[in-house]
């Protein structure tokens, strides 16, 4: 257990370290800010003493906060006004003042991690102000809206409907579902990220394979279309292929996610026709000898995208638990070449969660290579219409060559 010598010991060390950092910060300013390496430890101090002064309703403490308020506000308004000669991080000094004296009721009372954490993150963002504001300038403003709604999604919706029963004519949860959308968002928005951020001068072939994380369809599309004007190159034939390559593996990740019986039963398959379409993608780059071009993407992640995905994730479990009764076997294998016309995430969610009560895990199985072999039909087919340039034939003949294998692998494995 920790003793009230070791926390005095903790308050000064972290105290100290905060002021070296603050002065540090600001070296050579002119005027002096208040605070720094004397004033941070007498702060967290007084601000230690007075909370063990009236520990049950803390009076002396807010009292104190009071003090400490007023004398930052009182070089604020100084600043403001112009009094002073530098306005840089006129917030930043009454604010770091402030943590300083809260930093002591902190340290003699709260876990010793927690404590460490707020003076480390403290002196991490007061040292980061060039590198926070260059990001400022190159993240967009609606790149922050979208990470709002991702937290959104993730932080308020998804704990909202913890525990809720499961919806009618399915065995699913309303937890279940966004469950599935947080899976499949994250995935999609980590990928585009990557894409944007972390290799913004990547060539097709590996915007293209990021891009295949969250819609081998959409990058199918896009690769296309720029394909119309300049001709369907080897780069772009590659792309088409490596986003489907990666379309397998994202069906095998977000099943064992939910069922890891039945991602075990798919690994071999998809991991082989994963590894067949990177193959046909290499041969296709291999012939490549033209400038690489960035597939420019957008934004996968929005609101309305992830309510419809729940939306859809509903109906195709309802569809599918309907035709597992009244069709049995057959009626779900003829619903997942159904489906591949559309967005197949939902329907291979739907069965990794038992949404179609009665299929077995071998039948869920033929489902999901039959529909990702229904959209490899289809994504050959967007190739050629939106392409009109005879190149575009080689893709699409490798989509649905890799459409014919999934859908015999389906019946030679689990027939």
């Amino acid at each position: 257990m920790t003793t009230g010598a070791e926390r005095l010991l903790l308050l000064l060390g972290l105290s100290l370290f905060f002021g070296f950092a603050f002065e540090g910060f600001y070296a050579g300013a002119t005027p002096r800010r208040p605070g720094g390496v004397r004033t941070f430890p007498m702060l967290a101090l007084a601000g230690g003493g007075l909370y063990l002064v009236d520990e049950r309703y803390a009076a002396a403490f807010i009292a104190g906060l009071f003090v400490v308020g007023s004398w930052t506000y009182a070089y604020l308004r100084a600043e403001l006004s112009g009094d002073l000669n530098v306005a840089d991080g006129a917030f930043i000094v009454p604010a770091c003042n402030v943590l300083a004296y809260v930093l002591g009721a902190l340290a003699l009372t709260q876990p010793l991690w927690l404590c460490v954490a707020v003076a480390v993150l403290a002196v991490l963002l007061l040292g980061s102000r060039r590198k926070l504001h260059e990001w400022v300038q190159f993240v967009p403003a609606p790149e922050v809206v979208t990470a709002g709604q991702f937290l959104l999604l993730v932080g308020v919706i998804l704990p909202l409907l913890s525990g809720r029963p499961a919806l009618p004519y399915t065995s699913i949860t309303p937890f279940g579902i966004w469950l599935a959308v947080v899976a499949v968002s994250s995935i999609s928005y980590a990928s585009y990220l990557l894409e944007r951020y972390v290799f913004p001068q990547a060539g097709t072939l590996l915007s293209s394979i990021v891009g295949g994380l969250y819609s081998s369809t959409a990058t199918t599309v896009v690769l296309a279309r720029r394909s119309r004007e300049g001709g369907m190159l080897p780069d772009s034939q590659a792309g088409i292929v490596a986003a489907t390559a990666m379309m397998y593996l994202r069906i095998l990740v977000v099943t064992a996610l939910f069922n890891l019986t039945l991602a075990r039963m798919l690994a071999l398959p998809l991991v082989a026709l994963a590894a067949i379409a990177a193959l046909m993608a290499a041969e296709r780059a291999r012939l490549s000898a033209h400038a690489a071009e960035h597939a420019d993407l957008t934004n996968p992640l929005q609101l309305s995208t992830a309510f419809v995905f729940a939306l859809l994730f509903v109906a195709v479990s309802m569809i599918a638990n309907f035709a597992q009764h009244t069709l049995g076997h057959t009626g779900v294998l003829v619903l997942a070449g159904i489906v591949g016309i559309t967005d197949i995430d939902p329907f291979v969610l739907s069965l990794a969660q038992g949404g179609a009560a009665g299929v077995g895990l071998t039948t869920a199985a033929m489902a999901i290579l039959i529909a990702s072999s229904s959209n490899n039909v289809v994504k050959a087919s967007y190739t050629v219409l939106f392409s009109r340039r005879r190149e575009s034939a080689m893709p699409a003949a490798m989509l649905v060559a890799l459409a014919v294998l999934g859908a015999a692998s389906s019946f030679a494995l689990f027939r």
